[in-house]
């Protein structure tokens, strides 16, 4: 599948695909329209009458297991544990392996990307005028309309390594955008270079191509490997790249626009807000300018987007699909971990769950420390590690594992003033934050969990309670002083104040009313989105010797809303009444 064209035909054929003809605003209506899609995990959407755009939008094109494995040609654990087979069996090569691994090897010579001098993308080539494009504002309060769904090409100026990345682009004018280079990030490293140099960088952003690309282009690769090269390996062929015009920045010859231009050294600007993954706006902030000098594209060309927010999302299938395919390459220079898994409902960076063989006492935290050194794993919030009994993809397994072998005296660990996920709020200080590691690899056998009390009885301003398992017990929290509440609720425990290990259930989050407690993926939503650990995690008492703290009891954990918090998304209550309306005229269901 060579396209996004031929990908939008493979999905029609498969009955998952929806072409809409009644005219759509890209100012939230499509972002109404696609929220009500997702959530029923329905098909993706053509919308082929954009007010005020000169073309079509295509949107949720991966918001399906289905849809994914069409994009890459096969399920993405299938992909993960081939190339894990591969790389162990090139530990040490004979004959044998050699031969026996002759179709994997093959696919090898697909990595090398096939430079071309046009290609469908070149068909129709103009000034830029950003404008005519349906470029999506997606939430009541974003700072204005945001490519969300470009494959950022960028170049070293170092050592000329290629990237691709996905990072959003406000639209400032028909020839301008932002470029949100988060830390961590492929094209924020190529620009710091840049930079450092006092020097422009030059950049490609196609829109559309290979689907797999697309997928790639979200992928936590290791430095040096480039996402062309990559998608060659997936296919067994190579990525067809076309010479830049203006830049010396290779692109999909098959994407359906490419805008060249450069961003500039020194230069930044006020981007956002912006309705992020995380399920809350993202603040304005200063971020780099990208001026376009040039835009080629096919005659008929295919604008793609997303909508991130509260899940569940269509990123939140994309996000999926890379952990099972990158995630059993973590055993190469791991083999203790035996697999790990982040949780889509907690915005993936926020909760890491990883199951690990300890060979001797406490490997298990070196495990730890050496995951959160690993690329995007680094940006992880709060980290669990497990035994290798323990599914790390089973939250149900994942809280008993916590309730039966979670002891904070020996087995918390506080981390501060650490790398943070830029889009994270809860540090109020934009890229520095805290992290927490629970270590829960061994322990006794599970204890009964005891009769709790009504706790909305002990406190007028806790308002309701839900249990997680046998391991965590969420309440909700209205009013002022909700630490107060969420330590009131602490002590009318059973076993609150003890000297003897941490009683059941182990740990009492606090949540606002906007969080339903019955609903499992928006509780974890807002417990792991809204607490920073350093700030917001408590004991029932800690003890200081020397450097070393001592923490005993339950832990306690603030997630309330709080003040400086950027707002959850929302959509406007009429755009929601409006899509109620039309609902039939865009002939979806």
């Amino acid at each position: 599948m060579r396209d996004l064209r031929e990908f939008l035909t493979a999905v029609e054929r498969a009955g998952e695909l929806r072409r809409v003809k009644a005219p759509v605003d890209a100012r939230l209506e499509i972002t109404e329209i696609c929220q009500r899609v997702v959530r029923e995990e329905g098909p993706a959407l053509l919308f082929e009458n954009v007010e005020g755009a000169d073309f079509p939008l295509a949107i949720n094109l991966f918001g399906s297991r289905r849809r994914v494995e069409l994009a890459l040609g096969r399920p993405p654990a299938a992909i993960g544990e081939s190339l894990v087979g591969l790389a162990e069996k090139m530990k040490s090569p004979s004959l044998g392996t050699l031969l026996g691994s002759a179709g994997e090897l093959a696919r090898l010579r697909g990595m090398k990307p096939k430079l071309v001098g046009g290609g469908p993308v070149r068909e129709v080539d103009e000034a830029p005028n950003l404008e005519r494009l349906p470029v999506l504002t997606c939430w009541p309060d974003d700072g204005g309309p945001f490519f969300t769904f470009p494959l950022v090409h960028t170049k070293s100026p170092r050592d000329g390594s290629l990237n691709v990345g996905i990072y959003r682009m406000q639209r400032f004018g028909p020839a301008e955008t932002g470029m949100h280079w988060q830390i961590g990030k492929g094209g924020g490293y190529h620009h710091f270079e840049a930079e450092d140099e006092g020097k422009p960088l030059p950049v490609a952003v196609a829109l559309g191509g290979d689907p797999a690309l697309m997928l790639a282009a979200m992928m936590p690769l290791p430095e040096g490997l480039s996402e062309a090269a990559f998608v060659g390996l997936l296919r067994g062929a190579p990525l067809e790249l076309s010479r830049g015009r203006t830049v010396d920045v290779p692109v999909p010859a098959r994407a359906e626009f490419v805008l060249e231009g450069e961003v500039a050294a020194g230069e930044r600007r006020t981007e956002g807000p912006f309705g992020d993954h995380f399920g809350h706006y993202s603040a304005a902030a200063p971020f780099p300018v990208f001026r376009v000098k040039r835009v080629s594209r096919r005659r008929d060309a295919i604008y793609p987007a997303i909508v991130v927010g509260k899940p569940p999302q269509e990123d939140g299938f994309m996000g999926n699909a890379v952990q099972e395919l990158l995630g059993p390459l973590i055993r190469l220079p791991h083999p203790e971990i035996r697999d790990l898994w982040t949780y889509e409902a907690t915005g993936f960076h926020h909760l890491l769950v990883a199951s690990s063989e300890e060979r001797f006492e406490k490997e298990a935290m070196r495990s730890a420390f050496g995951l959160l050194g690993q690329g995007q794993l680094g940006l992880t919030k709060v980290l669990v590690m497990v035994g290798r009994d323990v599914d790390p993809r089973n939250l149900d397994a994942v809280l008993d594992a916590i309730a039966d072998r979670f002891e904070p005296t020996e087995d918390f660990h506080l981390l501060t003033k650490v790398p943070f996920d830029t889009l994270d709020f809860t540090s109020y200080t934009l890229n520095v934050g805290s992290k927490m590691v629970l270590d829960c690899t061994r322990g006794p056998a599970g204890a009964p969990l005891p009769e709790l009390p009504d706790l909305t009885t002990v406190d007028s301003r806790i308002r309701g309670q839900k249990l997680l398992g046998r391991a965590i017990l969420a309440i909700t929290v209205e009013g002022d002083d909700p630490r107060s509440a969420l330590a009131a609720a602490v002590r009318a425990l059973p076993g609150a104040g003890g000297d003897g290990p941490a009683p059941l259930p182990k740990i009492v989050a606090a949540v606002s009313p906007d969080i339903p407690l019955e609903d499992r993926e928006l509780l974890l939503w807002g417990i792991f989105t809204r607490f920073d650990p350093a700030r917001d995690a408590f004991f029932e008492r800690s003890e200081l010797y020397g450097a070393w703290p001592v923490h005993r009891g339950r832990l306690a954990i603030d997630a309330t809303f709080k003040a400086g918090y950027p707002a959850p998304l929302e959509m406007d209550p009429e755009v929601v009444a409006k899509v109620d309306r039309r609902w039939k005229e865009y002939g979806i269901s």
